[in-house]
This record gives structure tokens, C-alpha cells and sequence, in this order.
């Protein structure tokens, strides 16, 4: 999935004419090199700008140096606008082994650049730049009854008992206690998930994880049960209605249907997948806000992916919810495509209008204008999975205090280097340690 998808092969006049070379630079100081990205090891990249973050009319350019002893091939180069629009494409053209790539850009969007040797059958080179981002809205409005539709399903999910089972077992780590849990929810379905708590003391801030796509896959113990180590109280959901903890065998027999699970109901608001995962998050919510050892102040969510999906559209509708803090969160612009930007998982078809027409009651940009929650959201500049250009529409419309993390050289979260997501990581502990002692993360001013 981390690659950029092809476009129609002509590009924009308005950036043809604007494209200002595959130059020559054979003067050029390298002031901030990456490090040699793993697809053309062959091949040094230094942005103009370390932030790779420019303002409309800006001229946005990176210059290239051969490593020392390099082959001379050839490299092809396309740059698209917001993941999907070729505005520029040729070959890199060496002089003293550096070359150079360079555009002025018109308005705010991403811009990802594909770079391929044409003699190597190696994944692409993917660099990324973000122009004037907190610009970026969303590519249409919002359904005007979102809020009635949300009040409604909600309704509903009240009417049943959620009725909580805990399953106590040895949780691995003698200072933390530790349970499955099932809960009930709408249509007869289960919330399956675990927790884990401090085994000394009375009160705790809460904290929900929510997971990222795929599988079905059985949540991992550690998960819960390192969060209580600090100073959690840890509640950690499937977002399918399986089983927590099973050998991998029972995932892997389970149904075709509910491994392509995106796909079901999305014809249809009523009947979308995604309705009865982000009610039963509420419900998590619900569960951790009624548990007598929860602090009675902070509960945060955490999600990557999909997860941050959940995370973001649980907050919109739970303001019990106190911060939220999400990595490359997938569900965003689901119209995008339809207006010239790449979209991602879940991969809502841009061709039927049935889909198009639900999907925004589950969009992340229609859900964060209604977070009141303090939120740290991050989003990879070669991510094509859940797409920039959705992530900061999203995070345009929250309304409350917030804070973005780029980082320009990560693809998705699973196809990233630990250095490539380290902004995240970095910044998302700092998050939680100030917020599990009671604290308010410092967030720094737009």
C-alpha cells in the first residue's frame, strides 16, 4: 500500500510552467542531508527547507548528490499534488553528480515526489513537503443532520445494558492487575477487549487504546499492562466483535467476510461497519468513566491508524474524553478523490456514490470540528496510507487546543523506520507523562 498510486500521466500546465528545473548545482552545500532513504540507498536528499513546510508562492526544492562511487543510471521523477495530481514529472539530470528538483507552488496542499531508477526493480524513493497545510479544508460540507444521525445511534446504544464481564488472569507483572473484559452493544454484538490497573492505590487517570486495521488480531497483554506499570488505568478494545486473546488459529479461521470488513455496510449509514465500532468505543468510554478507581479527571484516548480514526470521531462524540493523541489517523476526506486528493484506508470507492454518501458520517474531518479535547495529532509526508492531506483537514476543523507533528520523511507507521515516526513517539510520551500526573501537555503556539 505505500506506494503512490498512478494518475494520468499529463500534467498540470499551471505547474508545468512553473516547474523551475532538474538543475544543475554544482556549488551545493549540504546544510541538512537525510539519511539515505533504503529504496536508492545510491542517492543523498536535502530538502531547502528542514521542516519541508512552505508558504503559497514559495519555490519548493530538493537538490540530490550520487554517493560516492554510485552507478550512473537514470532516475525518473513525478511530483503529484495531494497524492493523486501529476503537476511535474522528467528525469534528473547530474552535473558533478548533484542534481536538482524544484517547483513554486500555488496554493495550500501536500506534494509527494516519486523518485525511480530505471534500471533497478527497487521500491520508489517518496519525499514529501506540506504548503501552507493549516490551510487545507475540508473538499465539501459536512451532512447538515451529522449531529442528529449521531444523537439518534447513540439512543440506541444507551437502550442496551452494557452489562460488563470481567475476566481476571495474571497479568505478568506483580504490581498490575489485569482482565478480559466483554461488554454489550447494539444488534446483539460484543465489545471484547482487556484492562489492567496499578494493583496499589485507589485512583487512576484512564486510558484507551483503540486499534489499527486489519486482521482480526488478538490484542497483545503488554499493551494494557505496560500502561498500568506507569500509572494507567488501561482499557484496550477489539474493534471487531472477536475474541481478545486467542491463538492466531482462531483468527485465521474466522469468516472472509469480516477480514474484508470496510466494505460491509458502507451503501448504507444505517448499516456501516464503522457505526458499531465507534459506538462500542463510546461505550469504552462510558465503561472507564464509571469504574469507582478511575480519577474522575483524565481520560485520554490513543490510536495509530485506524485507531486514530476511532480515536478522533469517539472524542467528537464523547466529550467525557479529555485529550486525544493520534499517529497517521486513516479515515479522513473521504470525497477527496473526487476533488483531486488521495484518500487512503478505508478506501471508500470515489465511483459510488452510495459509499460516498455514508462515508461522511464516519469521516474524521466531519467529526473533529466536534472534539473539545486538547489533541496532539501526527502525520507522515509520504503516507499514502491514511494521506496528509486528510489528516491536516481534519486537524484544521478541531476547534480546541491542538498540535500537529510532521514527520517528513515517514510513509505509514507500519512501513516506517523507528527514526522515520521518532516525532511521534517522542512527542506522544511527553503527552502522556504530563497528562498521567495530572498535568496539561504545553502545546505550542500557531
Amino acid at each position: 500500500m505505500n506506494h503512490i498510486r498512478r494518475a494520468d500521466a499529463t500534467f498540470s500546465t499551471r505547474y508545468a510552467s512553473a516547474l523551475l528545473a532538474v538543475l544543475v548545482s554544482s556549488g551545493l552545500v549540504v546544510a541538512h542531508a537525510a539519511a539515505p532513504p533504503p529504496a536508492l540507498p545510491e542517492l543523498t536528499v536535502t530538502a531547502d527547507r528542514t521542516a519541508e513546510t512552505y508558504a503559497v508562492g514559495d519555490t519548493v526544492g530538493w537538490s540530490f548528490a550520487r554517493a560516492p562511487g554510485a552507478s550512473r543510471r537514470d532516475y525518473h521523477f513525478t511530483v503529484r499534488r495531494n497524492g493523486l495530481t501529476p503537476v511535474a514529472a522528467g528525469q534528473l539530470s547530474f552535473a558533478a553528480d548533484k542534481a536538482r528538483i524544484a517547483l513554486v507552488a500555488h496554493e495550500p496542499e501536500m506534494l509527494y515526489v516519486e523518485i525511480t531508477a530505471s534500471d533497478a526493480p527497487k521500491a520508489p524513493l517518496l519525499l514529501g513537503a506540506a504548503v501552507a497545510p493549516q490551510q487545507l479544508q475540508p473538499s465539501l460540507p459536512g451532512p447538515a443532520d451529522f449531529d442528529s444521525f449521531w444523537k439518534a445511534k447513540l439512543k440506541w446504544l444507551k437502550s442496551v445494558p452494557a452489562n460488563p464481564l470481567l475476566s481476571p488472569s495474571a497479568s505478568g507483572n506483580p504490581d498490575v492487575d489485569y482482565a478480559t473484559i466483554t461488554m454489550a452493544t447494539v444488534d446483539g454484538a460484543h465489545i471484547h477487549g482487556q484492562i489492567a490497573r496499578p494493583r496499589a492505590g485507589n485512583k487512576f487517570p484512564a486510558l484507551l487504546i483503540l486499534q489499527y486495521a486489519g486482521g482480526p488480531y488478538p490484542l497483545q497483554k503488554q499493551w494494557v499492562v505496560d500502561r498500568a506499570a506507569q500509572g494507567w488505568l488501561a482499557l484496550n478494545v477489539e474493534p471487531h466483535d472477536v475474541l481478545p486473546v486467542e491463538p492466531q488459529a482462531y483468527y485465521d479461521k474466522l469468516p472472509a467476510r469480516i477480514k474484508q470488513y470496510q466494505a460491509i455496510g458502507r451503501d448504507s449509514r444505517d448499516r456501516s461497519y464503522f457505526l458499531r465500532m465507534y459506538l462500542s468505543d463510546y461505550r469504552a468510554v462510558e465503561y472507564l468513566a464509571s469504574r469507582k478507581d478511575w480519577d474522575g479527571h483524565t481520560l485520554v484516548l490513543l490510536g495509530t491508524s485506524m485507531g486514530g480514526q476511532q480515536s478522533l470521531c469517539t472524542a467528537a462524540l464523547n466529550h467525557r474524553v479529555t485529550a486525544v493523541i493520534v499517529n497517521e489517523p486513516s479515515g479522513a476526506d473521504a470525497n477527496g478523490e473526487a476533488h483531486g486528493r488521495l484518500t487512503g484506508y478505508p478506501n471508500w470507492p470515489a465511483d459510488d456514490p452510495r459509499a460516498l454518501h455514508t462515508a461522511p458520517y464516519f469521516d474524521t474531518v466531519n467529526c473533529a470540528s466536534r472534539i473539545r479535547a486538547p489533541t496532539l495529532v501526527a502525520m507522515g509526508f509520504t503516507d499514502t496510507t491514511a494521506p496528509p492531506t486528510g489528516i491536516w483537514t481534519a486537524f484544521n476543523q478541531i476547534p480546541g487546543p491542538k498540535e500537529a507533528v510532521p514527520m517528513v520523511d515517514s510513509p505509514h507507521n507500519n512501513y516506517a523506520t523507528p527514526e522515520q515516526q521518532r516525532p511521534f513517539t517522542d512527542r506522544s510520551e511527553q503527552w502522556l507523562q504530563a497528562l498521567r500526573t495530572g498535568g496539561a501537555p504545553s502545546i505550542p503556539a500557531r
